[in-house]
Protein backbone atom coordinates (compact mmCIF):
# COMPACT_ATOMS: atom_id res chain seq x y z
CA UNK A 1 0.00 0.00 0.00
CA UNK A 2 1.51 3.23 -1.31
CA UNK A 3 1.97 6.27 1.03
CA UNK A 4 -0.80 9.05 0.77
CA UNK A 5 0.19 11.40 -1.48
CA UNK A 6 3.26 9.32 -2.72
CA UNK A 7 3.08 7.66 -5.95
CA UNK A 8 3.87 4.48 -6.64
CA UNK A 9 7.16 3.75 -8.37
CA UNK A 10 8.87 6.77 -7.09
CA UNK A 11 11.89 7.29 -5.05
CA UNK A 12 10.41 9.37 -1.85
CA UNK A 13 11.19 12.95 -1.69
CA UNK A 14 12.80 13.18 -5.25
CA UNK A 15 12.11 16.00 -7.04
CA UNK A 16 10.79 14.82 -10.81
CA UNK A 17 13.57 15.28 -13.46
CA UNK A 18 16.43 16.51 -10.87
CA UNK A 19 17.92 13.03 -10.16
CA UNK A 20 18.79 14.47 -6.83
CA UNK A 21 18.86 12.47 -3.43
CA UNK A 22 16.24 12.63 -1.06
CA UNK A 23 16.99 15.70 1.52
CA UNK A 24 16.59 15.72 5.16
CA UNK A 25 13.00 18.02 4.86
CA UNK A 26 11.73 15.04 2.29
CA UNK A 27 12.50 12.28 4.20
CA UNK A 28 10.83 13.96 7.55
CA UNK A 29 7.71 14.67 4.85
CA UNK A 30 8.05 11.11 4.20
CA UNK A 31 7.99 9.97 7.91
CA UNK A 32 5.47 12.57 9.07
CA UNK A 33 2.99 10.80 5.97
CA UNK A 34 3.50 7.26 7.42
CA UNK A 35 2.73 8.88 10.81
CA UNK A 36 -0.56 10.27 9.35
CA UNK A 37 -1.27 7.50 8.06
CA UNK A 38 -1.03 4.92 10.54
CA UNK A 39 -2.76 7.06 13.35
CA UNK A 40 -5.32 7.31 10.70
CA UNK A 41 -5.27 3.35 10.78
CA UNK A 42 -5.43 3.22 14.88
CA UNK A 43 -8.25 5.82 15.11
CA UNK A 44 -10.40 3.66 12.89
CA UNK A 45 -9.89 0.46 14.70
CA UNK A 46 -7.82 -1.06 12.04
CA UNK A 47 -4.69 -1.40 13.58
CA UNK A 48 -7.08 -2.44 17.25
CA UNK A 49 -5.58 -2.08 20.45
CA UNK A 50 -3.07 -4.74 21.60
CA UNK A 51 -2.39 -5.25 17.52
CA UNK A 52 1.60 -6.25 17.24
CA UNK A 53 3.55 -5.56 14.57
CA UNK A 54 7.60 -5.14 13.34
CA UNK A 55 8.99 -2.32 11.27
CA UNK A 56 8.96 -5.00 8.38
CA UNK A 57 5.66 -5.62 8.13
CA UNK A 58 4.65 -1.89 7.79
CA UNK A 59 7.23 -0.92 5.83
CA UNK A 60 5.94 -3.84 3.20
CA UNK A 61 2.34 -2.37 3.21
CA UNK A 62 3.38 0.88 2.27
CA UNK A 63 6.01 0.11 0.10
CA UNK A 64 8.87 2.26 1.35
CA UNK A 65 12.51 1.31 3.22
CA UNK A 66 12.33 0.44 7.49
CA UNK A 67 14.13 3.77 7.91
CA UNK A 68 10.85 6.26 8.01
CA UNK A 69 9.29 3.51 9.13
CA UNK A 70 10.98 3.14 12.25
CA UNK A 71 11.34 6.84 12.71
CA UNK A 72 6.97 7.03 11.89
CA UNK A 73 6.49 4.25 15.08
CA UNK A 74 9.20 5.95 16.91
CA UNK A 75 6.59 9.24 16.79
CA UNK A 76 3.51 7.36 17.52
CA UNK A 77 5.27 5.55 20.73
CA UNK A 78 5.95 9.32 21.85
CA UNK A 79 2.66 10.40 21.20
CA UNK A 80 1.28 7.49 23.47
CA UNK A 81 -0.09 5.34 20.20
CA UNK A 82 1.74 2.63 20.49
CA UNK A 83 4.69 0.58 22.51
CA UNK A 84 7.63 -0.66 21.81
CA UNK A 85 8.16 -4.51 22.68
CA UNK A 86 11.33 -5.37 23.45
CA UNK A 87 12.66 -8.41 20.25
CA UNK A 88 8.84 -8.16 19.21
CA UNK A 89 8.67 -5.24 17.54
CA UNK A 90 5.56 -2.49 17.97
CA UNK A 91 2.12 -3.05 19.93
CA UNK A 92 -1.13 -0.23 19.89
CA UNK A 93 -1.59 0.93 23.30
CA UNK A 94 -4.57 -0.52 25.18
CA UNK A 95 -6.08 2.63 27.01
CA UNK A 96 -8.37 1.90 29.96
CA UNK A 97 -11.83 3.52 31.03
CA UNK A 98 -9.67 5.54 34.15
CA UNK A 99 -7.40 6.69 31.13
CA UNK A 100 -10.44 8.00 29.43
CA UNK A 101 -11.73 9.76 32.46
CA UNK A 102 -8.48 11.77 33.02
CA UNK A 103 -7.99 11.98 29.26
CA UNK A 104 -11.42 14.01 30.03
CA UNK A 105 -10.89 15.98 32.92
CA UNK A 106 -6.88 17.30 31.53
CA UNK A 107 -9.10 18.52 28.28
CA UNK A 108 -11.59 19.92 30.59
CA UNK A 109 -8.82 21.71 32.42
CA UNK A 110 -7.65 23.46 29.73
CA UNK A 111 -10.42 23.85 27.56
CA UNK A 112 -13.25 25.47 29.59
CA UNK A 113 -10.80 28.63 30.57
CA UNK A 114 -9.10 28.68 26.84
CA UNK A 115 -11.49 30.92 25.00
CA UNK A 116 -11.86 33.01 28.40
CA UNK A 117 -8.13 34.12 27.89
CA UNK A 118 -8.14 34.08 24.63
CA UNK A 119 -11.74 36.11 23.34
CA UNK A 120 -10.81 39.33 22.59
CA UNK A 121 -7.56 38.31 20.87
CA UNK A 122 -9.98 35.51 18.51
CA UNK A 123 -12.38 38.64 17.44
CA UNK A 124 -9.68 41.35 16.81
CA UNK A 125 -6.57 39.35 15.07
CA UNK A 126 -8.16 35.65 13.72
CA UNK A 127 -8.96 36.83 10.23
CA UNK A 128 -13.00 36.57 9.04
CA UNK A 129 -11.06 33.71 6.39
CA UNK A 130 -9.91 31.81 9.27
CA UNK A 131 -13.33 31.60 11.09
CA UNK A 132 -14.77 30.64 8.15
CA UNK A 133 -12.95 28.29 7.80
CA UNK A 134 -13.47 26.46 11.23
CA UNK A 135 -17.69 27.55 10.52
CA UNK A 136 -17.06 24.75 7.38
CA UNK A 137 -15.86 22.01 9.53
CA UNK A 138 -18.39 23.16 12.46
CA UNK A 139 -20.88 22.32 9.44
CA UNK A 140 -19.02 19.01 8.28
CA UNK A 141 -18.77 17.64 11.81
CA UNK A 142 -22.32 18.25 13.04
CA UNK A 143 -23.83 17.04 9.90
CA UNK A 144 -21.79 13.53 10.26
CA UNK A 145 -22.50 13.45 13.86
CA UNK A 146 -25.93 13.71 13.50
CA UNK A 147 -26.52 11.27 11.16
CA UNK A 148 -24.24 8.98 12.84
CA UNK A 149 -21.47 8.34 10.06
CA UNK A 150 -18.31 7.80 12.82
CA UNK A 151 -15.75 7.05 9.95
CA UNK A 152 -17.16 10.71 8.54
CA UNK A 153 -17.79 12.42 11.78
CA UNK A 154 -13.79 11.34 12.91
CA UNK A 155 -11.81 13.38 9.99
CA UNK A 156 -14.32 16.18 10.17
CA UNK A 157 -14.62 16.42 13.97
CA UNK A 158 -10.91 16.47 14.39
CA UNK A 159 -10.33 19.41 11.53
CA UNK A 160 -13.04 21.31 13.46
CA UNK A 161 -10.89 21.22 16.94
CA UNK A 162 -8.01 21.56 15.45
CA UNK A 163 -8.93 24.63 13.56
CA UNK A 164 -10.85 25.95 16.37
CA UNK A 165 -8.17 25.84 19.11
CA UNK A 166 -5.66 26.87 16.48
CA UNK A 167 -7.53 30.41 16.44
CA UNK A 168 -6.03 31.21 19.80
CA UNK A 169 -2.22 30.99 18.80
CA UNK A 170 -0.88 29.13 21.33
CA UNK A 171 1.03 25.79 19.69
CA UNK A 172 1.56 24.14 22.70
CA UNK A 173 -2.20 24.20 23.84
CA UNK A 174 -2.90 23.07 20.39
CA UNK A 175 -0.72 20.11 20.05
CA UNK A 176 -1.30 19.06 23.67
CA UNK A 177 -5.70 19.33 23.03
CA UNK A 178 -4.51 17.36 19.85
CA UNK A 179 -3.34 14.51 20.76
CA UNK A 180 -5.45 14.40 23.62
CA UNK A 181 -8.10 14.38 21.26
CA UNK A 182 -6.51 11.52 19.18
CA UNK A 183 -5.87 9.22 22.12
CA UNK A 184 -9.63 9.87 22.86
CA UNK A 185 -11.03 8.55 19.65
CA UNK A 186 -8.55 5.52 19.85
CA UNK A 187 -10.27 4.60 22.97
CA UNK A 188 -14.13 5.64 22.43
CA UNK A 189 -14.20 4.37 18.67
CA UNK A 190 -14.31 0.75 19.54
CA UNK A 191 -16.90 1.02 22.07
CA UNK A 192 -19.12 3.22 18.92
CA UNK A 193 -18.55 1.06 16.43
CA UNK A 194 -20.46 -1.85 18.40
CA UNK A 195 -23.93 0.84 18.32
CA UNK A 196 -25.89 -0.43 15.75
CA UNK A 197 -27.43 3.10 14.73
CA UNK A 198 -25.56 6.70 16.27
CA UNK A 199 -28.26 8.49 14.76
CA UNK A 200 -28.83 11.35 17.65
CA UNK A 201 -26.58 9.34 20.06
CA UNK A 202 -23.25 11.64 19.52
CA UNK A 203 -22.49 15.08 20.33
CA UNK A 204 -23.73 17.70 18.04
CA UNK A 205 -23.10 21.22 19.16
CA UNK A 206 -20.17 22.07 16.89
CA UNK A 207 -21.56 24.86 14.95
CA UNK A 208 -23.05 26.64 18.58
CA UNK A 209 -19.80 26.13 19.81
CA UNK A 210 -18.24 28.26 16.69
CA UNK A 211 -21.23 31.05 16.82
CA UNK A 212 -20.24 31.43 20.83
CA UNK A 213 -16.45 31.59 20.13
CA UNK A 214 -17.10 33.84 17.11
CA UNK A 215 -19.16 36.27 19.76
CA UNK A 216 -16.43 36.38 22.17
CA UNK A 217 -19.50 34.86 24.50
CA UNK A 218 -16.65 32.96 27.16
CA UNK A 219 -19.07 31.99 29.30
CA UNK A 220 -20.96 30.13 26.50
CA UNK A 221 -18.09 28.72 25.05
CA UNK A 222 -17.56 26.94 28.33
CA UNK A 223 -20.86 26.12 29.21
CA UNK A 224 -20.96 23.92 25.56
CA UNK A 225 -17.28 22.86 25.58
CA UNK A 226 -18.07 21.57 29.67
CA UNK A 227 -21.84 19.85 28.43
CA UNK A 228 -20.01 18.24 25.68
CA UNK A 229 -16.61 16.38 27.86
CA UNK A 230 -19.85 15.35 30.41
CA UNK A 231 -21.77 14.05 27.12
CA UNK A 232 -18.45 12.16 25.93
CA UNK A 233 -17.98 10.90 29.13
CA UNK A 234 -21.70 9.44 29.84
CA UNK A 235 -21.90 8.19 26.27
CA UNK A 236 -18.92 6.24 26.86
CA UNK A 237 -19.47 5.01 30.67
CA UNK A 238 -22.40 3.52 29.37
CA UNK A 239 -21.06 1.53 26.56
CA UNK A 240 -18.16 0.30 28.20
CA UNK A 241 -19.78 -0.26 31.14
CA UNK A 242 -22.90 -2.06 30.03
CA UNK A 243 -25.10 0.76 31.68
CA UNK A 244 -28.86 1.15 30.84
CA UNK A 245 -29.29 4.32 29.31
CA UNK A 246 -30.29 6.78 31.68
Amino acid sequence: MPVPGSSPGTSPGAGPGTGRRASPVRRSTLRQQIADALCDEVIAGRLPAGRQFTVKEMADQYGVSATPVREALIDLCAQGLLDVEEHRGFRVHEFTLDDFRAMVQARSLISEGMFQHYADRVLSEVSPEALASVRRRAEEAERAARLGDLDILIGYDMRFWRELVGLVGNPYVSDFLQRLRVQSWVFTVPFLRRVPDLTGRLWARHRELTDAVTRADAAEAERIIAAYNAHSLALIEELATGAAPA
